[in-house]
Formats: structure tokens, sequence, C-alpha cells
């Protein structure tokens, strides 16, 4: 049997993957129709806003989205019409990490995942592609296959492949358009390697690859296929050996500030290893997102369950290494500022876990932010792109001991960072937004309390500028000693 040539996608799940991922298809493949469906009904009302306020800050996304809605690309919360009419779907839901139960802390819950594959199985009249876009624990396409088969009706079969996405939040838009590598894993059988031919069909609209038509074949450029396991493990282990390089670097930045080198020489002349190379090796307060520490965290618990605890705790000591970061630089705040900061007003700058998006997610500033409210300080935050309403909601979860109103009494969100800066003791950078370093640091200078404190975690400022002007700074990474 020939592979399917796919007219119509769905996509379950409305997120931070799901609608770029598909926004970007349907801007590529006018001839595909895209249907993105999710349950909440505010997220799809965002997504068709007329004024395109969409519900995830992403640079070139808006541009996408303008150019194929109502064209080919369409939001609903009609889930079901969207499954019985697609010939491939996307399973994009959320995966967090489980609070409660076996593998609570660790393991992905996978709720969300049985739910739409037990949805998909109960709608379809007609045989689907069913495609594995959430990051997911090894094996879990198997699980979807004994659902899905076990639920099926009459004349209809399901096909699974998996698709991890590799996407930087706030280059996921330029990451899609030109991707290192698309990556799909199907069974060795003559069903899955059509279904798998079928997906990559869709991608090679835009993504090189070689013309050979079998989906196995050795001349593909950016489109790689591989088996169902090793593609699932595959996502993991790309975190993984990301998060694994930056909590190598800020380890190395805890040694620099305790014998005066500095972690940018230190990384500049390690990344011209042609062997190692530059990327990733920038020191900060530590990495946040939806991804990394969830996905190490999910490969800690596979490894428990496969008996391997040396492999988990190598793995695991990646995160606490991330923790140690987080709380070594909020205790050098609290040093500095002559060994207490109760009743003191710190400026934060930054709450997105990174630049140029409004994702939150283990964003490092919540830790420092907790960390400086358990010291009964006064903390003002400014982020240009996270909304007010989720700042609460973070510090909240992070600081359950406190009531909403008692964090209000301690916290102050306002809306410029010359508006955070002013009568305060001490600025700390938590996020690299390229308007900070842009500040007019003269006139923040001549707001604040004396003596002035900076603290750089993110390595984007001009320490002996600001210390010309008058400022104590501490950078992360950067020693005293000459």
């Amino acid at each position: 049997m020939a592979p399917v040539k796919v007219t119509k996608i769905c996509c379950i799940g409305a997120g931070y993957v799901g609608g770029p991922t598909c926004a970007v298809i349907a801007l590529k493949c006018p001839h595909i129709r895209v249907t993105i469906v999710d349950l909440n009904q505010a997220r799809i009302d965002a997504w068709n806003s007329p004024e395109f306020k969409l519900p995830i800050y992403e640079p070139g996304l808006e541009e996408v989205v303008r150019q194929a809605r109502g064209r080919n690309l369409f939001f609903s919360t009609d889930v079901d019409k969207g499954i019985q009419e697609a010939d491939l779907i996307f399973v994009s839901v959320n995966t967090p990490t489980k609070k409660s139960g076996v593998g609570a802390g660790f393991s992905a819950d996978l709720t969300y995942v049985e739910s739409a594959t037990r949805r998909i199985a109960a709608v379809a009249t007609s045989s689907k592609i069913v495609v594995e876009k959430s990051t997911v624990p090894c094996r879990t396409a198997e699980s979807m296959r004994t659902i899905l088969e076990a639920n099926s009706k009459p004349g209809t079969r399901f096909d699974i492949l998996s698709n991890p996405e590799f996407l930087a939040e706030g280059t996921a838009i330029a990451d899609l358009l030109r991707p290192d590598r698309v990556l799909i894993g199907s069974l060795q059988t003559t069903e899955g390697k059509n279904a798998c031919e079928s997906l990559a069909e869709v991608y090679a609209n835009w993504v090189p690859r070689a013309s050979s038509s079998t989906c196995r074949g050795q001349g593909r450029d950016r489109i790689l296929t591989v088996g169902l396991w090793s593609s699932e493990l595959s996502k993991l282990a790309a975190n993984a050996m990301l998060a694994q390089r930056i909590s190598s670097v800020n380890a190395l930045s805890a040694i620099c500030e305790a014998t005066g080198a500095n972690i940018e020489e230190v990384s500049h002349a390690i990344g011209y290893d042609s062997r190692i190379g530059p990327k990733f090796l920038r020191a900060s307060v530590g990495f946040g997102g939806s991804c990394f520490q969830k996905d190490i965290l999910n490969l800690v618990y596979l490894s428990e369950s496969l008996h391997l605890p040396q492999v988990a705790a190598y793995w695991r000591q990646v995160v606490e290494m991330n923790e140690y970061q987080k709380s070594r630089f909020s205790k050098t705040v609290v040093d500095t500022l002559f060994n207490t900061i109760t009743g003191k007003h710190i400026a934060v700058l930054g709450f997105a876990f990174k630049a140029d998006t409004g994702d939150t997610r283990e964003s490092a500033a919540i830790s420092l932010i907790r960390d400086f409210l358990s010291e009964r300080a006064y903390v003002t935050i400014y982020d240009p792109k996270v909304e007010e309403s989720q700042i609460w909601l973070d510090l909240a979860e992070a600081c359950p001991a406190m009531t909403l109103d008692a964090i209000k009494k301690q916290v102050n969100i306002v809306h410029s960072a010359l508006e955070a800066c002013k009568q305060k003791e001490a600025v700390v950078i938590a996020t690299e937004w390229k308007e900070f370093k842009e500040i007019d640091w003269e006139t923040v200078y001549s707001q604040m309390t004396k003596p002035a404190f900076v603290f750089d975690g993110r390595l984007i400022l001009d320490a002996e500028k600001l210390r010309k002007i008058g400022f104590t700074v501490k950078v992360i990474g950067r020693g005293d000693r000459l």
C-alpha cells in the first residue's frame, strides 16, 4: 500500500508546541488544511483574536498566523470534528512532571496524552496517522498504540509516529523554518514506513531532503528517520545534553568566582576547541523553561526504573547543579548587602526564563524572588512580556507558606525598568532582555539608595562602565581577585 497523501491535519493542543509548529506547516503547505483544536475556549479565542493578541509570545509567530489563518489554518474547540476530518493527527498536549503518586517529582504525567489518545479512538471512523509530538518517556507510543487498537472501530487502523520538537523558545519560528533536523520515528514495518513517508512528505515542502522515496533513505538532508523508540529517547537525550553543558559551565563559574578567573574568558577559550564548540557555554543564574528540568528528571526516572542507579545519579546531578547555581546567586546578593536584606528594597529585572518569550516555567527569577521574600526583603519586578497575573500565580505556587495577600505586601510589579529601580538598594538582572543593556544607568544610579548594587546574573552588562558611574557590581562567574 502506498503512503497516504496528507491533505488535512489536526493538532490536539494549542500551546507552545502545537500552535507555532502547525502554524508554520500551514504557512508552508497551503494545499493542506490545518486545524488546531483545544478544549480551552479562552486560548482558542486568543488564537482567533481579530487583533492577533495571541496566547503566547514568540518572535515572528504573529506574522505567520496573519498569513495563514482563515486560508488553511483554523483554530477550534471542536475536537471531535478535527479528529474525524484529519488524515494525520498531532498529539501535542502538556506532559508535566507528576506531583503525586508513583514517580512523583520525576516521571512525566501522561494523563493528557492518554485522554487525547482515547478520544481519537472513540471518534475516528477512518484510518489515521497519529503523531506523538509531546515530549514523552520511551515506549509511550506503544501504550498509545495499545489503546487505539483496543478501541478502534472495524475497518480503521492507526499508525503511530514519533516526531519530537527541538524548538528553543524565543527562536521557535526560525527553528521551524530552518530546522537543524526533523526527526520521525516509526515502527519498522511496511505500514510504519509508509506512515513515516507521509509525514516526511509534509515537511519536504520546505525542509531539504534527498529525492529518495523510501522512508529509511540514507540520502536525506535534514529529515531523519529512525525507529520509534530511538526517536522518543532522542528528544530526552538532546535536552539532557544541552542542560548538561549549561550546568557544566555554571559549575566552572563558581570556581571562577572563587579564584578570580573570568568565566567568559574560560568559555571563549574552550569554545574554540572544534570538538566542544561555543554554543550553550554561557554562564547564568540557571536554566529554566518547560523542557530541560522535566526531561532530565524523566531520564532519571527511566534510568531508575531500568535498574541503572549510577546513570540516574549522573543525570540528577545536572538538575542539582542548576538548583545550586540559583541558590548560590541569591546568597551572593544577601552576603554582598552586608549579610542581610531584611527590609531592603530590591529590583528584579526579568521574570521570563529567557529573553524573547513570555514563558515563566522553571524561571530562575522565581527561585530568586522566593529566596528574597523568605529573607523578608521587598521586591519590585519588571518584565516586558510576562503578564502580571502569571507572576502572581508563579509566586503563589513558589511560596506556599505565604498567602497571596502576604506576597503582595512584599512584591510590586511595575511597567518599566527605570520605575523598578527607583529608590532601591540593589538591582538584579534575572533575564537577558536586550532592553536591559540599554537602560540609562546614570539616571538609575541617581535615583537609588547608596551604596547602589547591581547583580548581573546573565552576563549582559558592561560592569566597568557601571563601576565608573558609582555602582558596586557583582557579575556571575567573575571573581574579585586579580
